[in-house]
C-alpha cells in the first residue's frame, strides 16, 4: 500500500502550508513507521519558493534512532494512495506512529543524535529548485522498525519549503 506524509497539515480551503527552513539545520518532516513493520521510502521530494538563485543549502534524507521534537501529525495528513490503502482506514493506528516523538513536521528541537544512516545522498539545492526522486524497484530505502527518516535543510537564508515522502508498507 502506498501513502503520501508531507510536511504539514492537510490542505483543505487554502493551499498547503509551507515551511521556513531556518538557517540552523532544522527536520522539516519526520517519519516513523509502524512498531512491528518497516516502511519503504518510493518516492521523496523538495521544492523551495526563493524568487532568486543564492548559495545553495544542505538537503538530507535521513534515518536515525532519535526523534526530533515536532508538531504531531494526525491521520488526515496522511494520504492513502492506493486502493489498498485506502481499504486499510486509519493508518495512524497500526502503519505510521504519530506524535510529537514520532511523524510530523517542522522540527523545534533535533535532539542529540550521534548516529544516522544515509537514506540517499545529501544534495546541495538552490533556493528556487525542486527536488523529486523515485527508487528503482528493490532499491527503495527503508526505514527500520523503531526507527525516524527524516528530510533536514540548512540554508544560510530562510525560505519555504514542501517536502513530502510517498511510503510503501
Amino acid at each position: 500500500m502506498l501513502l503520501l506524509i508531507a510536511n504539514g497539515p492537510m490542505q483543505t480551503t487554502a493551499a498547503f502550508a509551507a515551511v521556513s527552513t531556518g538557517t540552523a539545520i532544522k527536520t522539516l518532516l519526520q517519519v516513523k513507521p509502524s512498531a512491528t513493520l518497516i516502511a519503504k521510502i518510493v518516492e521523496w521530494g523538495i521544492s523551495f519558493d526563493g524568487s532568486a538563485a543564492a548559495t545553495p543549502g544542505k538537503v538530507e534524507l535521513i534515518e536515525t534512532d532519535v526523534a526530533a521534537t515536532v508538531t504531531a501529525s494526525v491521520a488526515a495528513d496522511v494520504t492513502k494512495l492506493d486502493a489498498e490503502a485506502i481499504a486499510c482506514g486509519d493508518p495512524t493506528t497500526n502503519l505510521v506512529q504519530v506524535g510529537t516523538a514520532a511523524t510530523g513536521y517542522t522540527a523545534t528541537v533535533e535532539g542529540s543524535i550521534t548516529a544516522i544512516r544515509n537514506l540517499d545522498p545529501p544534495q546541495f539545492m538552490a533556493p528556487t529548485t525542486q527536488f523529486v526522486k523515485q527508487f528503482p524497484l528493490g532499491r527503495e530505502p527503508m526505514i527500520q522498525v523503531n526507527k525516524f527518516a527524516r528530510i533536514r535543510c540548512t540554508f544560510g537564508t530562510a525560505v519555504n519549503a514542501y517536502a513530502y515522502m510517498v511510503l510503501a508498507l
